[in-house]
């Protein structure tokens, strides 16, 4: 049976439409905040009352007017702590801090060695990150903030690759690291010392976007992220998809090609054996195995190599961003047709560097596999959210979790097993 939607679980969402739409109106009156969200002002009003007594929000301006009380003009207040968004891939964990009202302050990145796969080393990896973020340790890239601002974080957000499952903290399945069940929020607790929240890149890009990208003008989109590893973060009516076990959006291991190339994850034809780097580097070494881009011995350093040879015209390489748009084309098709969804957006290390040859490609390509139906309002393009958009929708995952233990929960995208819904009698 359906679990029925209690008035406090209506009360929680009120309160995650209040603080997104601050997040997208900038200071706004009650009244402002009531017309963009559709709330009542009754209801504005009591939500704003607990936000300012837990001080999220604050005054930030006095309107006058020529008759009755002045407008109150309220902004999140960016001084109430600090909140470390992380992205953790297989080649590097990228740390960002930032204020409340999710604007970066400061950045700390540490290379990872993408044949190491060590809980231990991972989790130190993620730790130095963190330090070199918030300026207290010896990371390998940091905009200073000074020790102060250790004592000023609320939590930390940290997405780990694979599958996970955030209610319980687990790490349950890393294909490329080989691991399974790791209490990598515990491990990662121990080694900061701040409240850590974890979970998956996917529903991390989907719900920046939603935040700060397509979200503003769309309710349902996909995110589409390009890299090591590939997967969708997908919104469907402004609710984040995650499915019974968290694992909605893993579209790089959907069939492609029956029978096709060998995946990491154990099956063949996968989308990810074929848009994933690894699937890259296996397309160009079909067209040529000993071209020059296959000696770079990191994936990134390859991607690179790839957009370098393409601005430069190499024949080869047009022949493989051809390819790899046709392989690109037919996955989003089966994705649009699949979800019926008007936005796609491509994030991630590949799209950005070889975006410039494979969107207009895609786009030229996905009317031939797409249900005419679908095509008239869809749109393809790169993520335009700001900085790194893994590390900023942890940071919103992390910021909800914060306003959860205050008793101001925001669950319109929290795991399904933090939510609490009473069953039909």
């Amino acid at each position: 049976m359906v679990p029925r939607q209690t008035s406090r679980d209506l009360r929680n969402e009120s309160r995650f439409e209040v603080l997104r739409a601050l997040f997208e109106l900038g200071p706004s009156t009650r009244q402002e905040i009531a017309r963009h969200t559709r709330l009542s002002t009754a209801t504005v009003a009591t939500l704003v009352t607990e936000f300012l007594s837990e001080g999220v929000l604050r005054i930030a301006a006095l309107e006058r007017r020529t008759v009755g009380r002045p407008y109150e003009r309220l902004a999140i207040d960016p001084e109430r702590g600090r909140i470390v968004g992380v992205d953790v891939a297989e080649t590097y964990v990228a740390a960002t801090l930032f204020d409340i009202a999710l604007t970066p302050i400061s950045h700390g990145e540490v290379t990872l060695d993408e044949h190491e796969n060590s809980q231990a080393y991972v989790v130190d990896g993620i730790v130095r990150a963190v330090e070199a973020a918030v300026g207290t340790g010896a990371g390998e890239a940091a905009v200073g903030t000074g020790a102060g601002e250790v004592d000023r974080i609320l939590g930390v957000g940290v997405s780990m690759p694979g599958q996970v499952s955030p209610g319980a903290g687990v790490s349950v399945f890393a294909p490329n690291w080989d691991w399974h069940e790791v209490k990598i929020e515990e491990l990662l607790a121990q080694g900061l010392r701040i409240p850590v929240y974890v979970d998956n890149p996917l529903k991390a890009v989907a719900l920046s976007e939603m935040w700060f990208g397509v979200g503003r003008i769309a309710d349902s989109m996909a995110v589409v992220n390009l890299g090591t590893g590939v997967g969708a973060g997908i919104a469907i009516d402004g609710a984040l998809i995650r499915g019974a076990n968290n694992n909605a959006g893993e579209w790089g291991h959907t069939l492609l090609q029956l029978d096709g190339r060998e995946c990491r994850c154990g099956r063949r034809g996968c989308v990810e054996a074929y848009l994933g780097v690894q699937g890259i580097e296996t397309s160009l070494a079909e067209i040529d195995k000993d071209h020059p881009a296959l000696q770079q011995p990191l994936q990134r350093d390859f991607i690179e190599a790839v957009a370098t040879g393409l601005a430069a015209g190499d024949p080869v390489l047009a022949e493989l961003a051809r390819r790899t748009a046709h392989y690109l084309a037919a996955a989003l098709g089966d994705l649009v047709t699949l979800l019926d969804i008007p936005y796609i957006t491509l994030t991630g290390w590949t799209s950005t560097a070889l975006a410039e040859w494979l969107v207009p490609a895609v786009r030229a390509e996905l009317p031939d596999h797409v249900l005419p139906g679908s095509l008239p309002d869809l749109t393809v393009e790169v993520s335009r959210v700001p900085g790194n958009p893994v590390a900023l929708g942890m940071a919103a995952f992390a910021l909800e979790h914060f306003l959860g233990q205050l008793g101001l929960p925001s669950p319109a995208s929290a795991p399904i097993a933090r939510r609490r819904t009473r069953p039909q009698s």
